[in-house]
């Protein structure tokens, strides 16, 4: 398979099941952001490797990338044509919430904001969590133009969430304070 075709050469590409768009439409500006979020996850496992929690962690980012190339499948697929890979569905989200209360239960309560950093990992999980916040928003203007799986923005919402704990767990994890954020 060659990495180029020319055939977005003039600003526009192919949608599963057919038909061309713009590059900025919305539905692109949606699975696009969905890539990002997943190559920040992927930065974030690189940074993860060999350190605490790795091994509890990283399987459950690896799933979680492969449903994001699902969730980006299905982006990309208008909600009239046939699906290329299966749709999100419930059954992911309720995934997400039990790893996310799995985690969470390991951390103290949360009583104030805190800053987004510490780890490497953790940093990079916090990126990942506020580009997948975009690729919510994306996803919900997309929502509003065209019909999509209504799955997709409760998972980019429940996956936001579970980035959060995610982060936090890999600091209490290397031993670190959150950061509390305290007006200026």
């Amino acid at each position: 398979m060659k990495i180029y075709t020319r055939t977005g050469d003039a600003g526009d590409t192919a949608l599963f099941g057919g038909g061309r768009v713009q590059k900025n439409h919305p539905r692109i500006e949606a699975y696009g952001t969905v890539d990002e979020t997943n190559s920040f996850i992927g930065a974030a496992r690189a940074q993860l490797t060999g350190r605490p929690g790795h091994e509890r962690l990283d399987p459950v980012l690896a799933r979680i990338q492969a449903e994001l190339f699902e969730l980006g499948a299905d982006l990309a697929t208008p909600g009239d044509a046939r699906p290329v890979v299966p749709r999100i569905q419930a059954t992911h989200i309720r995934r997400l919430e039990t790893a996310i209360d799995d985690f969470d239960t390991e951390l103290p309560p949360l009583k104030h904001f805190i800053l987004p950093g510490g780890t490497p990992a953790a940093a990079a999980l916090h990126v990942a969590r506020t580009v997948c916040r975009r690729a919510e928003r994306r996803t919900v203007e997309l929502a509003g133009a065209e019909p999509t799986n209504p799955h997709a923005v409760v998972y980019l919402n429940r996956l936001s969430d579970f980035l959060f704990v995610a982060a936090r767990w890999v600091n209490h994890q290397a031993g670190l304070s959150e950061a509390v954020w305290k007006p200026a």
